[in-house]
């Protein structure tokens, strides 16, 4: 849960075809983070059902009032094969019953369980393992973002977004079916107990894949604004190769002579751009900006937003930025665990990209293609920190005690590390 010189299309899939709906608006309230996201309640959500038109003209905003028995038609009828529409029966079948024991995670949304889907549970479908997302109609998410999910995902085909397979809606239950992503997502790698840290090479191609992604919504013939670019929606399958996820906050951008679309706030604190948390104006460019907090991420394998750290980290792009514009400065905020095993070129380079692209005026972010050139091009570089003159070389065996003893380091898998981080140190005058 894959490179592209035509970013705006794919041999193997269908054009972008925008259906005719105000994407994800959301009229009851202000949204954002992990604050209300104007869900029903289920007695709510009961009451309000009620058949409307064609899916082609469904509005967002009547979502909620939407019958499951159209809404299956309308779905059936403009994905056809496309998609497979699922009964709830053969969903806890595969996941018996939802069990705690296939859990993958939990969000806002639901939860998310492991399935596997024999060849024949439906004709054409191949035997494969599957991530099933459980719809909590309680929960802070909801039907629009479900409906939201199939409706560009049920389009939107590239390497670098997941797949989805098929969808539920019977009654109030909504569940969304997707290719299985057995490494998980990129923010379990950066910032949980993992046993292996991501190695820099690693770091760099989940960058470029998840660029790609980005550069072909934001190409597409009618522009996606993806709106929730962050690590936990970067999943990975087995060779690493990255794929961006949960397409429910993801609106149409801004079309003729509109310069951006006007939205209520949508997002996770850390990632949004600031222009968009001030204005509520939704461009291409507020992605750049989350692209650009990603890539510090991948630099410090620090979290965009930490409360566990001291007020002056907590934000990790007012933290970084005086860290950006030197390779010494940068060394004191790489992530350790790299254990100065990074080209320090790439990630001076890389760093000064994610400057550019969390820059507070919009327009001095650079766009995507040149996002993917300037990443791409960080892979031909084999210097690395620990032969640089970054990380001091092993000390000599014999010396290692006296050295330790002298300057407080110690000695893993031949570079060595600072027993005190440098980090909360300020930077210093070139």
């Amino acid at each position: 849960m894959k490179d592209k010189k035509n970013l705006n299309s794919n041999s193997n899939s269908k054009p972008w075809r925008p259906f005719t709906t105000t994407c994800c608006t959301a009229e009851d309230q202000t949204i954002f983070g992990n604050i209300s996201r104007c869900r029903p309640s289920k007695s709510e959500f009961s009451k309000n059902i009620a058949p409307l038109p064609s899916f082609r003209r469904l509005s967002f905003s009547d979502l909620s009032r939407s019958s499951s028995i159209r809404i299956n038609e309308d779905l059936a009828q403009s994905f056809g094969s496309d998609l497979y529409d699922f009964q709830l029966s053969e969903l806890r079948a595969i996941t018996q019953n939802f069990s705690s024991s296939f859990l993958l995670g939990e969000g806002g949304f639901g939860t998310v369980h492991k399935g596997y889907a024999d060849d024949n549970l439906r004709p054409g479908l191949k035997a494969q393992a599957v991530a099933v997302k459980l719809l909590d109609i309680e929960g802070l998410q909801g039907h629009r973002e479900w409906l939201a999910e199939v409706i560009f995902l049920g389009q939107l085909r590239h390497k670098n977004l997941v797949k989805l397979i098929g969808y539920c809606c019977e009654e109030a239950e909504r569940l969304l079916v997707y290719e299985f992503m057995p490494r998980g997502s990129l923010e379990n790698h950066l910032f949980k107990r993992m046993l292996v840290s991501l190695p820099w090479g690693t770091r760099l191609k989940i960058a470029i894949g998840s660029a790609k992604g980005l550069a072909f919504l934001h190409g597409a013939e009618s522009p996606v604004i993806y709106r929730d670019f962050k690590t936990s929606n970067i999943l990975l399958d087995s060779e690493f190769n990255a794929k961006l996820s949960d397409f429910g906050l993801a609106k149409m951008g801004p079309e003729g002579s509109d310069t951006h679309v006007t939205t209520r706030v949508m997002g996770t604190y850390g990632y949004a751009a600031p222009e968009y948390v001030n204005t509520g104006h939704l461009t291409t460019r507020s992605d750049i900006y989350s692209f650009g907090v990603v890539l510090l991420e991948l630099l410090t394998g620090r979290r965009a937003m930490d409360k566990t750290r001291p007020k002056s980290e907590q934000n990790l792009v007012d933290w970084s930025k005086p860290y950006l514009t030197s390779s010494r400065r940068l060394r004191c905020i790489m992530d350790p665990r790299l254990a100065g095993q990074y080209s320090v070129k790439g990630a001076k380079e890389m760093a000064l990209l994610a400057l550019q692209c969390v820059s507070l005026n919009p327009k001095d972010r650079p766009k995507m293609p040149v996002i993917i050139e300037t990443l791409e091009s960080l892979q031909k570089l084999t210097d690395m920190a620990v032969t640089c003159g970054q990380w001091s070389a092993t000390p000599k065996p014999g010396r290692n005690a006296v050295a330790s003893a002298k300057v407080g380091k110690r000695e893993i898998r031949g570079a060595i590390y600072w027993k005190k981080s440098p980090v909360a140190a300020s930077p210093k005058k070139k």
